[in-house]
């Protein structure tokens, strides 16, 4: 399983464009985004990855993003058996990104 630092995000997205896929609710969310110039985002609560898988490109590599890293973990291990094989896992997640990257980011 690969796992990406948050503060190696930015190149990675310059040097291979991915998706970032926020597995968060709607209310983390809300209170604290995830803004990287010109990266795609999507966000597909955990709990409806299995619906909706069909909206992701398994060509496509894919970052996926919580608050700590512990939920996008599991997704990235349910993307790699369904075939996805360019998947990584945000270490420590959107709050790792709040105090390591761009404190605008709200901690929660």
């Amino acid at each position: 399983m690969k796992q990406l630092a948050v503060r190696d995000l930015a190149a990675h997205c310059a040097a291979s464009p991915s998706l970032l896929l926020d597995v968060r609710e709607p209310w983390e969310v809300e209170r604290a985004a995830l803004r990287l110039p010109g990266a795609q985002l999507k966000h597909i609560p955990i709990a409806h990855i299995p619906e909706r898988i069909g909206e992701l490109d398994p060509s496509q590599p894919v970052v996926c993003i919580c608050h700590h890293g512990a939920r996008s973990l599991q997704v990235v291990a349910f993307l790699e058996r369904n075939g996805f094989e360019s998947v990584y896992n945000l270490a420590g997640g959107i709050d790792a990104w709040s105090t390591d990257v761009d404190p605008a980011v709200p901690r929660y």
